[in-house]
């Protein structure tokens, strides 16, 4: 592993999170949005508002963009922070669009997507969202996943870029009215075009109304190495060799 991914390594392990930019090109980069533009918009995956695009189980959605998701610097990135014993466990596209008025408040992401609703011990509560089941996991599985965001535009405080209190994926289920934000500090996660965000789950954060009039398109990938209890699968599992 190089110095700089070491030095990414530590930021996860200590912060909860890293960015590392130019992981894409321009030319990528177009590639991308090339497959999202030409997707057809009736498809039942994708939501479009006034607010939000958004396209959930996006790598399966659109599997043409997989090969341009996985490139070899995304592949040499994950082989060197984590290993090649993950797969994915859920994929998202966010448009968030120039005139968008919502936010995202303080939270943890503790919801998993499974194939089926089953009463096994140590899963719940539960919930269903776009014909999902979603479930709580143990806490275990949450701390070995990881997230990777994606983005297609730069992305800074005035369009929305995420909010984070390093060091907060330590303290495990960790709800918004016991924050003592005396004792933490929040940190705005700017990150480039064509740059990732790599963080855990069980980070706090949060994202702020877009005050600039530009956009913020993300593609939001998690990953596991887990199996879940007998009896469950996961929702969206597809399986890469990094």
């Amino acid at each position: 592993m190089d110095n700089r991914l070491i030095s990414h390594h530590k930021n996860i392990l200590h912060d909860g999170f890293t960015i590392i930019n130019n992981v894409y090109n321009d030319a990528e980069l177009r590639g991308i949005l090339d497959v999202i533009a030409s997707a057809d918009q009736s498809n039942p995956a994708f939501r479009k508002t006034e607010d939000l695009f958004a396209i959930r189980q996006f790598l399966k959605e659109l599997p043409q963009v997989v090969p341009l998701i996985f490139n070899s610097n995304l592949k040499t990135l994950i082989h060197a922070l984590f290993d090649g014993n993950y797969f994915v466990i859920k994929s998202i596209y966010f448009d968030k669009p120039e005139l968008s008025n919502w936010f995202v408040s303080w939270h943890q992401d503790l919801t998993i997507v499974v194939d089926k609703r089953a009463d096994i011990l140590g899963y719940g509560p539960w919930t269903v969202k776009q014909n999902q089941f979603g479930v709580q996991p143990p806490l275990d599985i949450l701390k070995n996943n990881f997230t990777i965001r994606i983005h297609l535009d730069d992305t800074d405080q005035d369009n929305g870029a995420l909010k984070v209190i390093p060091g907060s994926h330590k303290k495990g289920v960790y709800r918004p009215e016991t924050i003592n934000w005396a004792a933490e500090t929040e940190t705005t996660c700017n990150v480039k075009a064509g740059g990732v965000m790599v963080m855990r789950p069980l980070l706090f954060h949060a994202s702020n109304r877009t005050t600039n009039n530009k956009k913020r398109r993300v593609v939001h990938i998690e990953f596991s190495k887990t199996e879940l209890a007998e009896g469950l699968g996961w929702g969206e599992k597809m399986e890469y060799y990094f």
